[in-house]
């Protein structure tokens, strides 16, 4: 691989990129390419990579649902902002990849650097969230939330300007020398991969007693690095191998995928919900036991006294009910009635009627 050459990556992997760089403006065609299929009178090209984004698509929403239903996770809106634009980029890989738009097609170089852009933005928000942990800004805030965009806009804007002028020509730019391209899609990738692993490294061993998160960075690293290795070292290896029914690009989306599929897998193994949104999502959680099984249930006292203590008996020998009776207008929560225990006993709101009667 020359630095800022694509022929010979071009020579291997046929990237959404090659039909539009080279000096001859004949693009820069794969030595080894996947077979094409018929459909009716049109040609897919590319079927077996069309199937791995199609995949992508729906284990990203299968995602994206499961992170919408941690509503108080920390760095929540952070991390959807990742998947949304993985989603975004999958979608728009499959036009470009099967030819749907096909190459000499006019609108082709303008889909193409948009794509481009948004690849430079998935991964600028990749490397952002590697520092949400830290709390350098409180997640979930308008300066977080606004900050992350902003920054990804700005990245998809670059991208979207160098690559749509080395396309055609503008502003200096050349598909002949396309040296500022060559790093947004190669350099820019690694740099914002490895500095999210060492981030969360540091995050993980620095801040959590939990070690088995360590195994998702480690499997997430692992698929990036094999997804590189596999399109520009083994590509033609492959794609002869398998007498061009599929080629490296095959395998680099499976891992790709992969890798995003461990990022959400670490930050779900680092976040937990607020139990107060967690009730409705995991029923029986607090159910009531029946009170002969003691006075403790699922380690909370069911009983208290009075502002000191709860679960010292009263001259009387009875007990107030934490939970308010069926009857009162003023019925309180139960988890308020728990985490909020001795603002509700000095206002005379525990054990209802019985409590105040008293």
């Amino acid at each position: 691989m020359k630095f800022g050459s694509f022929d010979s990556i071009c020579s291997t992997a046929a990237l959404v990129v090659c039909p539009l760089l080279g000096g001859d403006g004949m693009g820069v065609q794969p030595d080894c390419y996947s077979r094409n299929v018929m459909l009716g009178s049109y040609v897919l090209f590319q079927p077996a990579v069309a199937f791995v984004h199609l995949l992508a698509m729906c284990m990203t929403i299968i995602m994206i649902l499961h992170i919408r239903s941690k509503y108080t996770a920390v760095g929540r809106k952070e991390i959807l902002t990742f998947f949304y634009l993985y989603l975004i980029v999958e979608l728009l890989a499959i036009f470009l990849d099967t030819e749907i738009i096909p190459t000499a097609s006019n609108a082709y170089p303008w889909i193409a650097a948009v794509y481009m852009g948004l690849v430079a933005a998935t991964y600028c928000c990749l490397l952002i969230n590697g520092f949400i942990g830290f709390q350098f800004a409180e997640d979930g805030t308008p300066l977080s939330i606004w900050g992350l965009r902003g920054a990804c806009l700005a990245m998809w804007a670059l991208t979207f300007f160098i690559s749509i002028c080395t396309f055609q020509g503008f502003a200096g730019f050349s598909s002949a020398r396309p040296i500022g391209l060559w790093v947004l899609h190669f350099i820019w990738p690694a740099v914002c991969v490895v500095t999210y692993v060492v981030a969360q490294l540091v995050l993980v061993l620095r801040t959590l007693q939990d070690r088995w998160p360590l195994g998702d960075i480690v499997l997430g690293m692992a698929a990036f690095v094999a997804a590189q290795a596999i399109l520009f070292g083994f590509g033609n290896t492959i794609c002869t191998a398998v007498k061009h029914y599929i080629d490296g690009l095959f395998f680099y989306s499976l891992c790709i995928l992969l890798g995003v599929m461990m990022v959400y897998k670490y930050w779900d193994s680092i976040t937990g919900d607020d139990l107060e949104f967690s009730v409705g999502n995991k029923a029986g959680m607090w159910e009531l036991k029946d009170e002969s099984a003691g006075a403790y249930a699922f380690g909370v006292n069911k009983f208290v006294d009075g502002p000191p203590s709860m679960g010292e008996t009263p001259a009387n020998g009875t007990k107030a009910s934490l939970f308010a009776d069926p009857g009162d207008a003023r019925a309180h929560s139960l988890i308020g009635g728990v985490s909020g225990q001795n603002a509700y006993v000095g206002s005379g709101y525990v054990g209802g009627a019985e409590a105040r009667s008293r």
